[in-house]
């Protein structure tokens, strides 16, 4: 049975409903006394209107949108003026309160069946305005803004999120402690710190990470026997082997030496046990190196390495936020409003994952897994239509489609001229003179 548009209303009517949204703009101070912008609409505008409205957005189109759902005609310093610092704060509430909401039904592999959840943690960075001071970049006369998130892979949903600027490393925005527990947790290079592994093991949690070229632990024991005259690993620094080998997995316990958080004062030196998997790359003829404290009776090498494949799904949601909703550059010199087209994105996100998911729970069959960028071009089309199905709820009228362009194309600023009609200005000073 699919679903109907009763059915996508309600949903998303309930994952931020009217109550919700106004007690929060007005904990934030984003409703005026004059109210004469409902707050509702102005969220959901921002939400789809970011969809709709692609590389052409801006807040002339947002309040374009705004009027055209809800039949109601907005001065443009009016509109402009509500997007502040406060409206910021306001749709990180809502993302907030949002992320914990939406679960994608997804078809997980048996392996994964064995976690609670399967976690990515990454990071991208978007291009600002050079003078955009704020956002510092790693590069001189440039800015730039970096989102951080945690990416829940088992139920496609979004945990955790964290924007700050460019010279600011990812790593140190993974937060440690007890909702570990139970997780696997995928991570490239940029995560690699054995005090961050040593914590995850500590607190019943689980992880891969490649490991780095300069991470030359020692071998303490060999996990796999070789027949033959295989070459003794056992004392010797994994990176210094690794050459020599040409065995199609490596399977081995390895020390590592790291140095523990501040007590008292000082750091003091520890060591740990890990486990270090190598899968031969016969293209490249080396090894795909893997650090991780997943048991050798449970996960064999190659299990690991495809396990580890799974982090490619952040990459994809990072492109589908690029790509799909040209999140890529912005033009705008003010900090404010870079955070709120980037919140906008993430509930843009948000909202077309919950009707995804209202989709495949409504479908005929099992959903195996439907592609995300293909989904997001579709959602994007509709995004729109929805706006306008909102609309209806909080009792708009259908939008006047006749007064909503006379006004658009007759209600112009003065200075903005057309090429003719500055021609026809000039020539008739000629002909007066």
């Amino acid at each position: 049975m699919e679903p109907s548009s009763d059915a996508v209303r309600s949903l998303l009517t309930s994952l931020f409903p009217s109550g919700l949204i106004e007690d929060l703009a007005h904990e934030r101070e984003v409703v005026q006394r004059d109210r004469k912008i409902d707050v509702r609409m102005l969220v959901w505008t921002l939400v789809l209107g970011f969809a709709a409205n692609g590389e052409a957005r801006s807040i002339a189109g947002y309040r374009r949108s705004y009027e055209l759902a809800t039949n109601q005609s907005v001065a443009p310093s009016s509109f402009y003026d509500r997007f502040s610092d406060q409206l910021a704060d306001l749709l990180r509430d809502l993302l907030d309160h949002a992320v914990e909401e939406v679960a994608v039904p997804h078809h997980v592999a048996p392996a994964f069946q064995r976690f609670r959840d399967v976690m990515v943690a990454d990071a991208t960075v978007f291009r600002l305005h050079r003078l955009l001071s704020e956002f510092e970049a790693t590069h001189d006369d440039q800015s730039g803004a970096m989102l951080y998130l945690v990416h829940n892979i088992t139920d496609q949903s979004v945990i955790s999120t964290e924007i700050t600027d460019e010279r600011v490393h990812e790593s140190t925005l993974f937060k440690t402690g007890s909702w570990l527990r139970g997780r696997l947790f995928l991570f490239d290079q940029g995560f690699f710190k054995y005090r961050r592994f040593a914590l995850i093991d500590e607190n019943d949690g689980f992880f891969v990470s490649r490991l780095k070229p300069d991470a030359n632990p020692v071998i303490t024991a060999e996990l796999r026997e070789w027949r033959g005259r295989a070459i003794p690993l056992e004392g010797k620094q994994i990176h210094d082997v690794v050459g020599d080998l040409s065995r199609q997995y490596i399977d081995v316990e390895v020390e590592a030496e790291f140095k523990r958080g501040p007590y008292n004062g000082t750091r003091s030196l520890d060591t740990k046990a890990f486990r270090v998997v190598g899968v031969r790359n016969e293209d490249a003829d080396d090894y795909h190196l893997y650090i991780t404290n997943l048991p050798r009776e449970q996960f064999r090498p190659d299990e690991i390495g495809f396990l580890y494949r799974a982090r490619w799904e952040v990459e994809l949601l990072f492109r589908e936020l690029k790509s799909q909703y040209e999140l890529t550059s912005f033009e705008t010199g003010k900090a404010h409003i870079v955070r709120i087209q980037i919140l906008a994105a993430l509930l843009t996100l948000v909202v077309s994952r919950a009707i995804l998911r209202t989709i495949c729970d409504h479908a005929d069959h099992p959903v195996a897994g439907v592609p995300k960028e293909r989904w997001a071009a579709t959602f994007r089309s509709a995004a729109q239509l929805i706006l306008h199905e909102l609309a209806a709820v909080y009792s708009y009228p259908p939008p006047d489609l006749e007064a909503f362009l006379t006004q658009e194309a007759l209600n112009q600023p003065a200075s903005r001229q057309t090429l003719i009609g500055e021609v026809s200005n000039a020539l008739s000073g000629g002909l007066t003179a």
